[in-house]
């Protein structure tokens, strides 16, 4: 009788994993689609929670469900690692430095932020790994150097942050899934010579430290999820 409960066992214990795993990736994918932080809020949350049931003792039965259950987290790492770094660097700045025209931030040559226009959401978190393109606050057609509100000559830094961040977080989650947690140095080596010329200000450098950690922590914490399952 005691035996025969075991497969009931491991079968509720990773159908709840896989919904709430899956509900984590939903609420990603709105957060990603809509720039709601209260869907990436959601999201964080469900991650929590399916972390939480992983560290549970795990009854076997992981043929077939560890695989379902990687993908949806690799999804997971991949997607909801924009949105969780978008609402770590809004709570972090407060949306204190306005976006350029290929998602990255604006700033003054001498390394002042510009002063947002009225009426113009600014600070849309420019320095993280997903952060969306949005029309320049000059309304030129590119943002790469423009005149500033207070006649400042400014430019964009940390541009293209939406398929770096991508990349990173598949490359990271991927290393850690495929037992090869080291090739994470080799990342955010990558990543950090590539944008060094871009880190003069002090903006940049809050931005580029806060949304890659953030992002990093998603796709470990995503990644780990998986481990922990398993193991």
């Amino acid at each position: 009788m005691i035996s025969s409960s075991f497969p009931i066992v491991a079968y509720l214990y990773w159908l709840s994993l896989l919904v709430v795993t899956t509900g984590s990736l939903v609420f990603a994918i709105l957060a990603f689609r809509r720039q709601k932080p209260q869907f990436a809020a959601i999201s964080g949350g469900a991650l929590a929670a399916a972390l939480m049931i992983a560290a549970l003792p795990s009854p076997g039965g992981a043929t077939v469900s560890g695989v379902l259950l990687g993908m949806v987290a690799l999804g997971l790492a991949v997607v909801g690692g924009g949105p969780a770094a978008l609402l770590t660097l809004r709570l972090a700045t407060n949306n204190s430095v306005p976006q350029g025209q290929h998602g990255g931030i604006l700033v003054e040559n001498g390394g002042a932020p510009v002063t947002p226009e009225p009426g113009r959401a600014s600070g849309v978190d420019a320095g993280a790994p997903d952060a969306p393109a949005a029309p320049a606050a000059t309304g030129a057609p590119d943002a790469e150097g423009t005149a500033g509100t207070h006649g400042a000559f400014v430019h964009e830094v940390l541009r293209g942050g939406l398929m770096i961040g991508i990349l990173e977080r598949l490359a990271v989650a991927g290393a850690i899934l495929a037992g090869f947690p080291e090739a994470i140095a080799v990342v955010v080596a990558i990543k950090g010579v590539g944008r060094f010329t871009e880190l003069a200000t002090a903006e940049a450098r809050e931005r580029f430290i806060i949304g890659t950690l953030a992002s990093l922590i998603w796709a470990c914490a995503c990644a780990a999820l998986v481990q922990i399952a398993l193991t």
